[in-house]
């Protein structure tokens, strides 16, 4: 595939792109062609016209992201400042895909819209969505309405919550679909309250989890402790971190790869690191843990691309 074969767009079409620079573990191969759509006209004419056989990987803010060394084949699209918008009206928030957690959370709660569990959350709401992601009791799952999403052929569809059969770290999407924007409904709540809880959420995290480090947030789901609708279930408490723990894995490394030993779920980049080694570190994770424990950890970092340079 040469950029000759691609359809003209508005956008951006930028062959042989270094992926490493955007995602957070700074690793990782390039992608054959990465498109970054002006706008949801842009990104539906362009799909509509890319040859079926041409695969797509839609990617955020890499927050949660793996690229393999050897990049990812046919498009990648990320989504940028057409995608970014929030709105917001009583209760109800739209934002769209590329629009920040933090950023939702911070602007819903200036207007008394209690979607403070998004502040600390890395990424944008399309991977949310997607992830189904949560944290402190609350998920997506809770408040999202409805899904607005480009399909494959290029047609646009909004899809109820319902739809998405919403799990821990889950959904289900139509394959190729590239979620563009979400509606949110939350309690309404005095904006000061809010401020106050989200500035103490920060402090908490800051305090527990290796925030300046160069991670993907969690690295793998918690074995057990959530139910399938992704809402916490006391009666099964069982942490990643306590079985990486008890396996004697915090702080294990491989090449510049580390188990964080201040959060033992986060896998870091401590210089130097491949996606091999980062990859190949979660794996001896899981076959410890497995090892000592009978328990199979799953990843919860996306990992996509080739796991070796083409030749």
């Amino acid at each position: 595939m040469t950029m000759n074969d691609l359809p003209s767009v508005r956008g951006t079409l930028t062959e042989n792109r270094d992926l490493s620079s955007l995602t957070w573990m700074r690793v990782g191969g390039p992608a054959d062609v990465l498109f970054q759509p002006a706008d949801e006209d842009d990104l539906c004419e362009f799909l509509a016209a890319l040859p079926p056989s041409v695969p797509v990987f839609t990617m955020g803010v890499g927050s949660n992201l793996i690229v393999r060394d050897g990049g990812v084949r046919g498009v990648v699209i990320r989504l940028g400042r057409g995608f970014n918008g929030i709105e917001i009206e009583g209760d109800t928030v739209r934002a769209g895909a590329a629009a920040l957690d933090a950023h939702v959370a911070r602007k819903a709660a200036a207007e008394g819209v209690n979607l403070t569990f998004l502040r600390t959350i890395p990424g944008s709401i399309g991977g949310a969505v997607r992830m189904n992601a949560g944290c402190y009791g609350d998920y997506m799952a809770d408040v999202l309405q409805d899904v607005r999403v480009v399909l494959r052929d290029g047609t646009v569809e909004t899809l109820p919550a319902a739809q998405l059969q919403l799990a821990y770290r889950s959904s289900v999407l139509p394959d190729g679909a590239v979620i563009v924007g979400a509606t949110l409904k939350a309690p309404v709540e005095e904006a000061q309250v809010l401020e106050d809880r989200m500035a103490a959420q920060l402090a908490k995290r800051d305090e527990t989890q290796p925030t300046k480090d160069r991670t993907a947030g969690s690295t793998f789901r918690n074995p057990a402790g959530f139910s399938s609708t992704g809402k916490a279930d006391d009666t099964m408490d069982l942490k990643a971190w306590k079985v990486i723990d008890d396996a004697g894995m915090r702080g294990a490394t491989r090449g510049g790869a580390i188990m964080n030993t201040m959060h033992s779920n986060f896998l870091t980049n401590a210089g130097g690191a491949t996606a091999a080694d980062l990859e190949g570190l979660g794996e001896d994770v899981r076959k410890k843990v497995y090892d000592t424990s009978g328990i199979t950890l799953e990843w919860e970092i996306m990992r996509v691309g080739e796991p070796t340079p083409m030749e």
